[in-house]
C-alpha cells in the first residue's frame, strides 16, 4: 500500500477546517503548516506570501483571504503567550498548495482537494449537493469549456500552433497513453461526439484539474515553444493521474461513461420545453 494512503486520507484537510460564527469556513495557517509538513514557520510564511501575491495579480477584487490573529498558547512552564497566526480562506489555501513544495506527497493531495472544493464553491455547497448527477455534469462541463478556452489562449501565446497535439499530450499523461481518439473509441461514441460531453462528474473534475494546472505551469515557468508546452501538458497529466492513484481514486479510463451525452440531454430538455409551450398556447 502506498505511504500516502496510510498516512493521509480524504479528510486530511477537511479535519482542520474551521467554521466562524457567521458560517464561513477557514483554515488556520499553523494547522495547514503542520499538515503540509513545514517544520519552520518562516519558510511556510514565504509560501503564504507567494499565494497572496498570486491572488492579487489574478483576481480584481481583493477579499479577506488572510486575516491575522493572535492565538494563545501555553509554554512548557505553563505560562500563556500569544503567537501570530492567520485565518486562511479556501481560495488562498488553494494557492498555497500550488506554491508549496511539490516533492511532498501530501501537497499533491492538497492540490486535488482544494482544486475540487474551490470549483464547487462557485456555487454554495448546499446548492451543489442538491444538483442531480446530470446537473453536476453540466456544471463541471461548463467549467472545462471555460478552462480549455483560457488554456488555448495561453498555449497559443507561448508558441503552440498544433492544438490537437497539445491537447493529446495532456490526455496521454492523464489516461496512461490514450489520445482523445483512443478515448473516443473506448467510449464507443458516435461520429463527431465530444468526449467531454460523455464524461461523468468525477472524470470532468480530473480533466479540469489537468487543464488548470497546465495553464498555471505554462505561465509560472515562462514556457516557450510548442514541444516544451506539449511536454508540460503531458507531465501535468501524469502528475494528476499519480495524485488520483496516491489517494486511492478510480483512474479516469475506468470511470463509467454516462448513458446519455450532455448534447442528448440538452435536446431532450428543449423538446420538453417545446411541448410545454405548445400546451400553454393551446390553453390560451
Amino acid at each position: 500500500m502506498d505511504k500516502i494512503s496510510v498516512k493521509y486520507d480524504s479528510y486530511t484537510f477537511e479535519n482542520i477546517k474551521q467554521i466562524d460564527d457567521y458560517g464561513n469556513e477557514f483554515w488556520f495557517a499553523r494547522d495547514l503548516q503542520k499538515v503540509l509538513e513545514y517544520k519552520d514557520w518562516r519558510n511556510f510564511h514565504k509560501v503564504v506570501d507567494k499565494a497572496v501575491l498570486s491572488a492579487k495579480t489574478s483576481v480584481s477584487n481583493e477579499e479577506d483571504w488572510v486575516v491575522e490573529v493572535n492565538k494563545p498558547i501555553r509554554t512548557g512552564k505553563g505560562k500563556e503567550e500569544f503567537i501570530k497566526d492567520y485565518k486562511l480562506s479556501r481560495y488562498i489555501c488553494y494557492l498555497i498548495v500550488q506554491n508549496a513544495d511539490p516533492s511532498k506527497e501530501v501537497v499533491a493531495l492538497g492540490q486535488t482537494y482544494f482544486a475540487i472544493q474551490t470549483r464547487k464553491q462557485e456555487i454554495t455547497e448546499q446548492e451543489y449537493d442538491s444538483l442531480s448527477d446530470d446537473e453536476k455534469r453540466f456544471y463541471q462541463r461548463k467549467l472545462t469549456k471555460q478552462g480549455n478556452y483560457t488554456l488555448q489562449k495561453v498555449a497559443s501565446s507561448v508558441g503552440v500552433k498544433n492544438m490537437a497535439e497539445f491537447h493529446n499530450a495532456g490526455y496521454k499523461g492523464l489516461y496512461n497513453g490514450e489520445t482523445a481518439d483512443d478515448i473516443f473509441k473506448r467510449k464507443k461514441l458516435r461520429y463527431r461526439e465530444d468526449i467531454l460531453d460523455n464524461m461523468n462528474e468525477d472524470e470532468l473534475v480530473a480533466n479540469l484539474f489537468r487543464i488548470n494546472q497546465t495553464k498555471q505551469k505554462l505561465l509560472k515557468d515562462n514556457v516557450q515553444g510548442e514541444k516544451e508546452a506539449r511536454d508540460v501538458h503531458y507531465e501535468v497529466g501524469k502528475k494528476v493521474r499519480k495524485a488520483i492513484a496516491d489517494i486511492g481514486g478510480m483512474m479516469p479510463e475506468e470511470m463509467p461513461t454516462p448513458k446519455k451525452s450532455l448534447k442528448e440531454l440538452e435536446r431532450e430538455k428543449k423538446q420538453l420545453e417545446i411541448k410545454a409551450n405548445k400546451k400553454i398556447e393551446g390553453i390560451k
